[in-house]
This record gives C-alpha cells, structure tokens and sequence, in this order.
C-alpha cells in the first residue's frame, strides 16, 4: 500500500488539498485533524473547556469516532450521529487542539489511523502522521504558508459558511494554535526529517494542489 502523510498547522489548507490529491490519485482520504475535532466536541458538550479537568480516560471510554465514507465523502460519526459540519467551528478548533495534546486521546485514535493505512492506499493529513502515526509513510510532505495568508483563507472559508468571524480573531486563534501545537509534550507539530517543505503563501489552490501531487509523482509515480 502506499501512504502519503501530509503534515503542517492550522490553516495550511492540508484538509482541502489533501481530500483533492486523493480524489486525483484514486486513494483514501483520511483526515485526522476531523477525528480530534470529534473528540474535542464530545468533552465540549460533556461539560468541560479546553483544561479538561477531567476523567479523561472515563470520558474516552463512553466514546465511539467513526470514519465512513459515503458517496465518496469522509463524514465522521460521534457516538453514532453525523458530526462532520458541527466539528468546524472555531470553538472546535480549539477543543481539538486541548484534546490532541493529551496522550490518552492520541493512543485512543492511533489503532484507527494505522488500520487505515495498512488495509488501504491512503492521503492521511494532521499534525504529526509523518513522525508518529506514518513514520514509514512512503511520501512525507509539511504543508505549510504564512500565518497571514493562513488566517486569510480561513477567515474567507467561514464566512462563505456563515459563520460570524473577523479576521483578526481568526489571525489570533492560529497564532495560538501554532503555538500550542508546537510546544504540546505529546507528539509536538514538526516536520519530519525526511519530509519534503511544500510553502503554499504565494500559491492559490490550484497551484498548491499541483505541488503536492508534483512532489508525490517524483517519488511514486502514482499521479502519472
């Protein structure tokens, strides 16, 4: 099987760009970054903020995440129910951060993710796939722009769901981020030492998603 690990932070396009290699490559697309979000919104609505001053392990074991891919799309189900639109709010975004830095919530989505990749030719995305969940992943890439321009298209991308926003909340909550992911004892963003740095400030979409593919046709062959 091959696997192709995209990391990179908050805002670098890797959900959009990653579900559109594979759709190309005719791959599974596997976005983990939803997985947290989803676990993040279960101790949201169980009560608790972003300290999680909590029986983590008492919460995670009421707790089913489920990938299913319908008519082509990932959707992700909490505890049965369909939660793949709910999970992308700003709110969850920063539930997903606090969640993913505990390494009871890792070790609990970690079997799942490498399932994927062993019984399938995979386009997984988050934030450590190419250190810690795909450290043998046959492409490595670290996605990355500007904060600016990663605030930007973000800002953009909510407000084209309605979503009340400004720009300079959002620019604050990925600087944040950053930090947040970076500096988390548990498997800390960073690119992977044989990863390939693919800087998408100055790229539109289009140009961003002919990199990659670029990048994975150089070392597989798979998008010939």
């Amino acid at each position: 099987m091959i696997s192709i690990a995209i990391d990179g932070p908050a805002g670098a396009g890797k959900s959009t760009l990653s579900r559109k290699a594979a759709e190309r490559l005719g791959f599974i697309y596997v976005d983990t970054g939803a997985l947290y979000r989803a676990v993040g919104l279960k101790f949201s609505e169980s009560g608790y903020d972003g300290a999680l001053d909590c029986d983590i392990d008492g919460v995670l074991k009421s707790t089913s995440v489920d990938i299913r891919f319908i008519n082509g799309e990932q959707r992700v189900f909490l505890d049965g129910s369909d939660v793949s639109d709910k999970i992308r709010t700003p709110s969850a975004s920063k539930m997903a951060s606090a969640v993913s830095a505990k390494p009871q919530v890792r070790a609990f989505l970690l079997d799942m993710q490498r399932r994927l990749a062993r019984e399938n030719n995979v386009v997984m995305d988050g934030r450590d796939i190419g250190t810690v969940v795909l450290p043998d992943a046959t492409v490595k890439i670290f996605l990355t722009a500007s904060a600016e321009a990663r605030a930007e298209r973000r800002y953009k991308e909510l407000c084209e769901k309605g979503i009340e926003t400004d720009y300079q909340s959002v620019y604050n909550d990925m600087v944040q981020r950053d930090y947040d992911d970076s500096h988390r004892a548990a498997a800390p963003l960073k690119k992977a030492e044989d990863a390939v740095l693919a800087d998408t400030t100055e790229c539109d979409h289009e140009q961003s998603l002919e990199l990659i593919l670029k990048i994975i046709n150089e070392r597989t062959g798979a998008a010939d």
